[in-house]
């Protein structure tokens, strides 16, 4: 099967299939001219083995010319940019190559010599090599059959007419046979230059719509601020496909403060397009809805979410937190990664299991549900994440870990909380051989 040449693999289908079919010819003709000035020479090995001594220096001359002329070709061919002349390469070489062969029949016996098949090589080698058209291959291979019949007819020699019609028909059938194959060939090189082309189109138009995805799912979610007596920073650093983490900040119409953050099982546009579900139920709620606690909250949503699911036909499921935000103390509920608190007075540590259920599994999961609450003092930090911050792999397959993420935490606390999570992302990449998964990560810090 024809292989596209290692400068056409990657804009190959960029170029009209006129241009592309010039470029591969003249890149091929390349290696046509390399086989003729190696093979040419090597050939006379032989000679000197099976041939008349006589004829020996005659033959060199003959190889010598079959060898300079291809060689000139190549440099030839190497400084110049493809374009319809790069076909008269393939008939130059068909030419001298063949020629040669063709006058050393002569010198042979003419008709009667069976050094013939030489000029059967001549025309496989070249119309195999050559991607060109079927009517390409007639003409040379025509050429070919021409110039050794005039040559010969033009040195009169005894020769034996079945010895002739033997020759020319095996001549005649190597000529169609070649014409057979490059006819295939060519119509299967075209149309796997169209099919790449819808192929690169398709796969244009995909990354299209991916990259707009992630756009709209990086677009949606809250800049840096601050609610209340809470100063607030996040940040998400999406991994190559639309994914399905998801955190939000804001204060709703009821005046009351809330945040969530979760992580939709998977990847992919079923993922994001949950995430956003979850989004848009949650600000409809909560701004509608005064007095509400998370777990009721996430009650609601799981009844909203879980439906969607079903009607996508897919398994999905949601880890998530929902918490309010109030004067002295965080109310939460959820099932989702721990939450790591540093004490604004000593800097200890504590870290806060999330127990629950996540949501999307089944209809109903308010019994799993329990609230719970988090006194919160000046200069008090929470640090929450997704799983693609502790389970980023270095190139041992060694995760990151909770040890790990805590120590850049408490490292770098002292910083403003923008320039926290920043930090904390730079030792995540410092450590990861490859992004796997969407990182996200959210700092509240009580400021009086």
């Amino acid at each position: 099967m024809w292989k596209q040449p290692d400068n056409m693999q990657k804009r190959g289908t960029d170029l009209p299939f006129e241009q592309f079919i010039h470029q591969i010819v003249h890149d091929w003709s390349k290696t046509l001219a390399s086989l003729a000035f190696i093979l040419v020479p090597l050939f006379y090995i032989l000679d000197y083995f099976t041939m008349p001594h006589d004829l020996l220096p005659r033959f060199a001359v003959y190889r010598l010319i079959g060898t300079v002329i291809p060689l000139m070709q190549y440099f030839i061919i190497k400084n110049t940019k493809p374009g319809r002349t790069s076909y008269i390469h393939g008939y130059l070489v068909s030419f001298f190559v063949g020629g040669v062969i063709a006058v050393m029949t002569v010198d042979l016996g003419g008709f009667d010599s069976n050094y013939y098949a030489g000029i059967n090589l001549v025309i496989i080698g070249v119309n195999l090599l050559l991607p060109w058209e079927a009517v390409h291959s007639a003409i040379n291979g025509l050429m070919l059959l021409v110039v050794y019949v005039f040559l010969n007819l033009c040195t009169p020699q005894d020769y034996s007419a079945t010895n002739l019609i033997s020759n020319l028909f095996f001549m005649s059938s190597t000529v169609i046979i070649a014409v057979s194959i490059n006819y295939v060939r060519y119509k299967l090189i075209k149309q796997e230059f169209h099919l790449r082309a819808e192929l690169r189109i398709a796969r244009d138009a995909l990354w299209g719509e991916m990259e707009l995805a992630k756009k709209i799912q990086t677009s949606i979610l809250p800049e840096n601020e601050r609610l209340g007596v809470y100063q607030i920073a996040a940040l998400m650093k999406p991994a190559d496909e639309v994914g399905g983490d998801y955190y939000d900040f804001f204060e709703a119409d009821t005046r009351e403060r809330w945040f969530t953050i979760g992580d939709v099982s998977g990847h992919g546009v079923d993922s994001g397009l949950i995430m956003m579900m979850t989004q848009t139920s949650v600000l409809s709620i909560l701004n509608s809805t005064p007095g509400l606690k998370p777990s009721k909250l996430l009650g609601t949503i799981n009844a909203i979410i879980r439906k969607n699911i079903t009607r996508l036909k897919v398994e999905r499921y949601m880890t998530i937190i929902a918490g309010r935000l109030d004067e002295d103390s965080i109310t939460f509920a959820g099932k989702h990664m721990d939450i790591i608190i540093i004490r604004g007075a000593d800097g200890s540590v504590e870290v806060m299991p999330t127990e629950g259920t996540w949501i999307g599994i089944t209809d109903d999961i308010e019994d799993y549900l329990t609230d719970y609450q988090i006194q919160v003092n000046n200069e008090d930090m929470l640090l929450l994440y997704t799983d693609g911050a502790t389970e980023a792999k270095n190139i041992d397959g060694e995760l990151y870990g909770d040890v790990r993420l805590i120590e850049s935490f408490t490292r770098h606390r002292m910083l403003p909380i923008k320039d926290i999570i920043q930090n904390i992302l730079k030792d995540i990449n410092l450590f990861q051989e490859k992004q796997d998964d969407d990182i996200s990560l959210l700092v509240i810090k009580k400021i009086f």
